[in-house]
């Protein structure tokens, strides 16, 4: 009901409160629905926040299963995971290939929750070390890691492999960082590491069945520096003919052995290698070991260094507590 107070001098019967009966009905249904709308709305962006959240963390979880130029391309829709063209193309690579010398006796003598600790810690510390060199990582096989260079981004065939040779010297030097480390934990002498290193071409795309797809490279060259990595002695690095020629003025090596690998025709020359020649083609790697007068500190654990860098704070605030209680 609309009402309003009137005064009208010309006639008296006017005056006093004057109304009327107004249905709102389709209003009030109008504001009503609105209502519904906006408290819908409001629903909506909750599910859609609540499915963002769980895609952000399947993304999240997958990311630690490809290689990041693999992940990076199939969220970013590149022809390296499309169907609907050719997924294979045929490229000259560098092959990186290492395993870990008596790995087997390793995991009958040791506790297998000890058994996963050490062998984590060493994939995620050569992980981190191939992925700042721009290594493309295929696959772990068991103790064993297989990583590429030259796809899907390439500075050219010397300059993959100058890459490739950089982080196997970088890793060399990482896996004697963490010997002792690996000594205190029930790995007697550490981990011991052989690599081979191959270039040539090799047919890259995406291999398996329609339920599982993998991203990977095929060819000679992948089986050689599988053979090399087994040829190698331990905590030595071989690299083939063909990489050697790419590099050869750039590196110190010796010879080697000349050899005829499983499923090969003609003899392949192979060498160790010893690293560069000018130590500044190597990009600085910080160190993460530090020794002092009295103190040996090495954080074998640099997947995360500001938690490291907490803990050590801590160790020191509980070593001064205890002084002072002393």
């Amino acid at each position: 009901m609309l009402s309003a107070y009137t005064e009208n001098l010309d006639f008296p019967y006017l005056n006093g409160i004057q109304g009327q009966f107004v249905d709102r009905t389709d209003e009030y249904n109008l504001r009503k629905e609105k209502e519904q709308l906006l408290d819908q709305k409001l629903r909506d962006q909750e599910i859609i926040e609540s499915k963002t959240k769980k895609l952000e963390s399947i993304a999240n979880r997958l990311s630690k299963y490809l290689s990041p130029q693999v992940y990076k391309s199939i969220f970013d829709n590149e022809d390296i995971v499309k169907g609907d063209t050719s997924p294979y193309s045929r490229k000259n690579l560098t092959i990186f290939f290492s395993d870990i010398q008596n790995f087997t006796d390793l995991s009958d003598t040791l506790e297998p929750e000890k058994l996963a600790e050490i062998i984590n810690n060493y994939l995620s510390e050569m992980t981190l070390i191939a992925i700042e060199c721009g290594g493309t990582i295929d696959k772990f096989i068991g103790d064993a890691i297989m990583i590429f260079f030259g796809d899907p981004e390439t500075l050219g065939d010397e300059q993959d492999a100058l890459k490739c040779i950089d982080m196997a010297l970088k890793m060399q030097n990482r896996i004697d960082e963490l010997r002792e480390y690996w000594n205190r934990s029930g790995v007697k002498g550490g981990l011991n590491v052989r690599i081979g290193i191959s270039t040539g071409y090799c047919t890259v795309g995406n291999f398996g069945s329609n339920q599982r797809m993998d991203y990977t490279a095929l060819g000679s060259p992948v089986n050689l520096s599988a053979r090399l990595e087994s040829l190698a002695e331990s905590n030595q690095i071989v690299i083939s003919d063909t990489t050697l020629n790419l590099v050869e003025s750039k590196i110190n090596f010796e010879k080697f052995k000349e050899i005829i690998p499983k499923g090969f025709a003609r003899p392949i020359k192979t060498y160790r290698l010893e690293g560069f020649k000018d130590k500044s083609l190597s990009k600085s790697i910080k160190s993460y070991s530090k020794k002092g007068k009295r103190v040996d500190i090495n954080i074998f654990d640099t997947t995360n260094v500001k938690e490291a860098l907490d803990e050590l704070k801590q160790i020191q605030i509980d070593f001064t507590k205890d002084l002072e209680e002393k």
